[in-house]
């Protein structure tokens, strides 16, 4: 038997006519011969909605009494009994009425949709939520569902998990996402709200839509509300501009929807081709210079477009050796974010391809991508990305957008040569080796080829690239052919040659020596280049090593800057609108963490790491190689100190949710075990006092029995709470002695509540332990009570010998025993055997136990007993001897 399918009528807005249409496609289906009953629909006192009941099955609904007043909910159980094909459930954000003392806010949040697609969906504040919120301030209390489930989503899965399939309605207002918006159109919030993800996996979801004046006139007709609410309805939530609205919103919510079943399609199918079903636009970012720019255009462009979907793609570097600078990129993230985009990674061998990949792949109709970086001429030998992109894009529109990054050209060409003193030490070479080996040659003339000398003169040319970069080797490469044309060409002395051969070498030795020293620049920049990575990457590599390792890793990533970056201190601090800045974490012993900066220092670099927080360096100036390792630094901070401020924020949650889990089961017990003493003591009470009743001795004694047992109970529950709670604040001081063990059990057992079922069996001759004895004979007291309580009829048995260094009690039992998975839960608070509600304890009892064993130094555990039940084992070391032990006290 397979899942049920679900069918959702979507509306638009109250009175569309969701619930109509839903009983339209049940008569239909019922024609067709398909066996639909109706599990819960709502008319609203509508005629037409009513009529629409005729001749389908109707199954009885459960009713839930409050003080009076009877109420309907779906009943499960009789659908489940009945087993039809479909079953029609309507209002599926509706919130199952609670069973409590009071109303409280639950049922006004029950009867939101109960009562018309709620009058705190349809009318003012005043109309609206005077319903909900007026039952709400009813008189408080406990809030228990009758039903299986809180909400009827929930006992439509149930339903649909039998195999039977599901009709059911909800409006677009009370959908999770869409709650806080609605909210903004109409001013009215809604109370009940169903999760986006449960109607998202329907398998059919159909928006029953109206315009807003056909709306607005089927509400003036009293189609929808009463004559008294028409006025107030059409003149605050059915105004046209909120329905307009929230018709656009539904609509929008649909294509979404539609969206990704067309993407699960051409997935399956295979498909390629673009099918531009809704604009989207990918916005191509190398992350330098000019991405933010592109970005927000890109943005411009998708809101032009009504539901437009904008994705950021972020595209390695063709050069492969040159990656975006951590920060820009994370910056770029938060952009994207802030701007609705998604933000995506993209890298291949050829960029322009990869990013039409992309595009492709995600169905975009437009992509953006700024205008090439390179001049004219270099264009020529090597087209743009840009202008790849453009070529091959097919049927995606391309928008090449100029931005301030397009406009550096040259200088952008000249900031990535060679460093400015290799350049002139290039120069200097070409001088001073021109002039040595001219003068070397014109002196041993006749003694070589001219073809000789223009191997010469082209091997001082690449050596000049090799130092200098492009520039000097073009300086040596002009002035060395000028110089063999003077001293080594015929007719020398001149710069004319006579001979044509040499006049061609001329012009190749030229042409040769210029590739080659282009050629020697580009491989001697892409060195540096490969260099300053390598050492970037082992610096990152090391600290995320590192880092792995460490406990509190901001600090250990502040010295890896400091002792990376040569500095002499690395601080990480976080200011705000009213508060000065603060040292988050700091290598300089003068700012611990914690310290508020002086304003007046000075720093080497002042580096952003996120919102209010900076990176401070001190020391002498960062080179301009180091930047982006400096920038590394401050990407890793921001995580860093994001991820802190993520683990203090769940550490403050769990604190919070388990003081509240604490709590709630604390009064859910209180509620009974201490009411059930309380009762007992007060019937004896009130029965004693009875003027008119004649009691025999006998009865009185049996009360005053029942009495004395219940504020017996009373005492050692609240005795029990206390230790708990001087246990959890650390109040318990214990007052250590030597302690006879035979003493200490012996005591204890005669103030069990049934001694004549404990067997004592110690060994004789046992040493005296190191303990408090008040707080071990709680501590028998507890286990030995709790072995009883879990026996039966059986006895328990407590035996003590000496282990070691140590003394061990034995209380066995031979009861239901406890599974493996659950000997440690048993000591915590609040837990019974089996987590079962009867009984008469908090199941404070092993808690406070081993509480108090930890305080005193010794273990308690659980054991299976052979042959079936549970061991406690008490372990407490033996006390020092006596000159050890005065020794101590003193």
């Amino acid at each position: 038997m397979g899942r049920g399918s679900l069918r959702i009528y979507l509306g638009a807005a109250p009175g569309v006519g969701k619930t109509v249409a839903m009983l339209d496609e049940a008569h239909r289906r019922l024609d067709r011969g398909t066996d639909v009953v109706v599990g819960y629909v709502e008319t609203h006192g509508r005629p037409h909605t009513a009529a629409l009941l005729d001749g389908l099955e109707v199954l009885r609904r459960r009713q839930v009494t409050y003080r009076g007043t009877t109420l309907t909910e779906l009943d499960v159980d009789a659908v489940l009994a009945r087993r039809p094909h479909v079953v029609l459930v309507d209002e599926l954000a509706h919130t199952n009425v609670p069973e409590a003392t009071g109303l409280g806010d639950g049922l006004g949040d029950g009867l939101g949709d109960g009562l018309g697609d709620g009058l705190s969906d349809g009318l003012s504040d005043g109309l609206g939520d005077g319903l909900g919120d007026g039952l709400g301030a009813g008189e408080e209390g406990e809030v228990h569902p009758v039903g299986r489930h809180e909400k009827r989503w929930q006992d439509v899965e149930q339903i649909l998990e039998a195999g039977i399939d599901v009709i059911s309605t909800v409006n677009i207002q009370h959908l999770e996402s869409l709650n806080d918006v609605v909210e903004s159109i109409t001013g009215i919030r809604q109370h009940e709200t169903v999760p986006d993800e449960v109607v998202r996996r329907a398998d059919q979801v159909q928006v029953v839509d109206m315009s807003p004046e056909a709306l607005r006139r089927r509400m003036a007709h009293g189609n929808i509300y009463g004559p008294d609410q028409v006025d107030a309805a059409l003149a605050n939530y059915f105004r046209v501009g909120n329905l307009s609205a929230l018709r656009e919103i539904a609509l929008l919510w649909l294509a979404d929807r539609v969206d990704e079943a067309l993407e699960r399609y051409r997935a399956d199918q295979g498909i390629s081709d673009q099918w531009p079903a809704r604009e989207r636009i990918v916005v191509a970012l190398t992350g330098g210079a000019g991405s933010e720019t592109l970005l927000r255009r890109g943005a411009r462009i998708a809101t032009r477009a009504a539901g437009g979907d904008l994705i950021a793609c972020h595209v390695q570097s063709a050069e492969g050796l040159a990656s975006t600078d951590p920060a820009a990129l994370a910056r770029l993230r938060r952009l994207a974010g802030d701007l609705g985009a998604e933000f995506q990674n993209v890298s291949g061998p050829d960029v322009a391809e990869a990013i039409l990949d992309h595009a492709r792949g995600v169905n975009a109709t437009q992509i953006v991508v700024g205008v090439s970086r390179r001049s004219r001429w270099q264009q020529i030998l090597r087209p743009s990305i840009a202008s790849e992109v453009a070529d091959r894009s097919g049927d995606i529109d391309v928008h090449l957008v100029p931005h301030e990054g397009s406009k550096v050209g040259r200088r952008s060409a000249r900031a990535a040569g060679l460093p400015r003193r290799r350049v002139l030490g290039g120069l200097l070479l070409a001088v001073v080796a021109l002039v040595a080996m001219t003068a070397a040659l014109v002196a041993t003339r006749g003694g070589h080829t001219l073809s000789l000398d223009l191997l010469l003169y082209l091997a001082l040319t690449v050596a000049c690239a090799l130092v200098g970069g492009i520039w000097p080797a073009l300086f040596c490469a002009v002035v060395g052919s000028l110089v063999v044309n003077w001293f080594f060409t015929e007719p020398r002395g001149t710069l004319t040659i006579s001979d044509a051969p040499n006049a061609l070498a001329l012009a190749v030795f030229v042409l040769v020596a210029m590739a080659v020293s282009s050629v020697v620049n580009v491989a001697a920049r892409r060195t540096e280049q490969a260099i300053s990575a390598e050492r970037e990457s082992a610096a990152l590599a090391a600290m995320s090593r590192d880092l792995l390792a460490e406990p509190r890793p901001l600090p250990a990533l502040l010295e890896h800057a400091r002792d990376d970056l040569g500095m002499r201190s690395a601080v990480l601090t976080e200011s705000g609108e009213d508060r000065p800045s603060t040292v988050v974490a700091s290598t300089d012993p003068l700012l611990p963490a914690g310290s508020t900066v002086p304003a007046a220092t000075t720093w080497a670099l002042d580096v952003t790491v996120d919102d209010g927080v900076h990176l401070l360096l001190d020391g002498p100036p960062v080179a301009a190689e180091d930047q982006r390792v400096v920038g590394a630094y401050a990407a890793h901070a921001a995580i860093l100190h994001g991820r802190e401020q993520l683990v203090r924020a769940a550490r403050e949650a769990a604190g919070l949710a388990r003081d509240n889990a604490a709590r709630t089961t604390l009064l859910a017990a209180v509620s009974h075990d201490l009411r059930t003493p309380l009762s007992s003591i007060k019937a004896g009470v009130s029965t004693l006092r009875q003027s008119g009743l004649d009691l025999t001795p006998e009865d009185e004694a049996e009360l005053l029995e029942s009495i004395e047992e219940s504020a017996d109970r009373l005492d050692a529950l609240i005795g029990n709470l206390l230790d708990l709670s001087r246990l959890e604040t650390g109040a318990v001081r214990p007052h250590h002695h030597s302690v006879d063990v035979l003493d200490a059990v012996v005591s204890t057992v005669r103030t069990t509540s049934e001694p004549d079922r404990v067997e004592v069996d110690l060994e004789a001759d046992l040493p005296l332990v190191r303990a408090d004895l008040g707080l071990l004979d709680r501590v028998l007291a507890n286990v030995v009570e709790n072995a009883l309580r879990h026996s039966g009829d059986a006895e328990v048995r407590l035996t003590a010998g000496r282990i070691a260094d140590t003394v061990q009690l034995r209380v066995i039992d031979r009861g239901p025993g406890v599974g493996d998975a659950d000997k440690e839960r048993i000591f915590a608070a609040f837990q019974r055997a089996g987590d079962a509600p009867q009984g008469d304890g908090l199941g404070l009892g092993l808690a406070v136990a081993r509480g108090l064993m930890n305080v005193m130094g010794g273990s308690l555990v659980a054991e299976d007993t052979p042959g079936g039940g549970l061991t406690m084992l008490i372990e407490l070391p033996l006390a020092p001897a006596p000159q050890a032990a005065q020794e101590e006290e003193t």
